[in-house]
């Protein structure tokens, strides 16, 4: 493939946003495709396995969401609702569509929370949207939680004592409980063992700054307790009308019942299930997956040739 290009987009009152563009591999055949990693409070690193996606003819972006990776950190608000809210990534994502010039045609994939992002773009009229792809993520917050506390109730039961206790207590930074985690982790989050470096990167960096994800979701993706805790959009997928891809793995914590209402109630929207597979399909099950992405991609794309960013 050809060399990544790399840029910085300033928006806001003063955001920086770091994106990358892997250019089409061979004769541009389709729309580009935003890519949207999950958290909140992660980074583009263990997404960068979709930038495969260029060789079936389209433009990638990916990119490092505000308060994360490459891109401007805010260390200082944490927990700081008033900031870190979900219209401050729709800003993020019209500054990206605007830098790229992408209002001719143009697709999001979201994975996880990069997912939820997605229907909150879809479900306004955006000039240019073709297509989304909802990777292993929740329409609504609270069935999250409510999931994720059945999961958690199955692991064994030293691992859920010491995860009580140390919520209970406030010590859910301590080392025990970071080790108890990763029971639910490797059962739900990514069971490759060992994990990939790609995914390894993005969790480091989290640790690094973990102000988004402590104030958008909490200290574990089973324990909601940020600002996010009640986000909920299932009265609303009725109003995402471009076609949808609904994504996830066998063993995910985004599960059935998780993603059942966008399956439902976005119209027309596909759907598959990847087996033996959690919440990264696209690095358990790479081949599975990547198809299903560039396959719903090529039937959406509105077949402009020779255009380029």
């Amino acid at each position: 493939m050809s060399d990544p290009q790399e840029h910085v987009v300033t928006w806001g009152d003063g955001h920086s946003t770091w994106a990358q563009l892997w250019p089409a591999v061979g004769e541009r055949r389709g729309d580009p495709v935003i890519v949207s990693h999950g958290g909140p409070g992660m980074t583009h690193d263990y997404l960068r396995p979709l930038r495969a996606l260029a060789k079936t003819g389209r433009d990638v972006i990916l990119y490092d969401q505000v308060g994360n990776g490459r891109s401007s950190h805010y260390r200082d608000r944490l927990h700081d609702a008033d900031f870190w809210t979900v219209s401050l990534f729709v800003q993020e994502v019209q500054a990206l569509v605007d830098h790229f010039s992408l209002h001719d045609g143009y697709h999001f994939l979201g994975q996880s929370w990069g997912g939820m992002l997605a229907i909150e773009w879809a479900i306004e009229t955006r000039a240019g949207l073709r297509s989304v792809i909802l990777a292993d993520s929740p329409s609504s917050m609270i069935t999250w939680a409510a999931e994720a506390t059945r999961l958690r109730s199955l692991l064994p039961a030293p691992v859920r004592e010491t995860l009580a206790a140390h919520e209970e207590a406030g010590t859910t930074d301590s080392p025990e409980y970071a080790e108890a985690t990763t029971e639910f982790y490797r059962r739900h989050l990514c069971r490759l063992d060992p994990w990939p470096d790609d995914l390894q990167a993005t969790l480091a960096a989290c640790d690094d700054d973990p102000t988004v994800y402590y104030s958008l979701i909490g200290p574990t993706e089973f324990h909601v307790v940020g600002a996010f805790a009640t986000w909920d959009r299932d009265a609303d997928l009725h109003r995402v009308t471009v076609p949808a891809l609904v994504l996830h793995g066998e063993f995910d914590e985004a599960t059935d019942l998780v993603v059942d209402a966008s399956r439902r109630l976005i119209p027309g929207a596909a759907y598959l299930r990847i087996p033996n597979a959690s919440h990264c399909p696209h690095l358990e099950q790479p081949e599975l997956t990547l198809t299903a992405f560039s396959d719903f991609l090529a039937q959406h794309d509105s077949n402009l040739t020779s255009r380029s960013i």
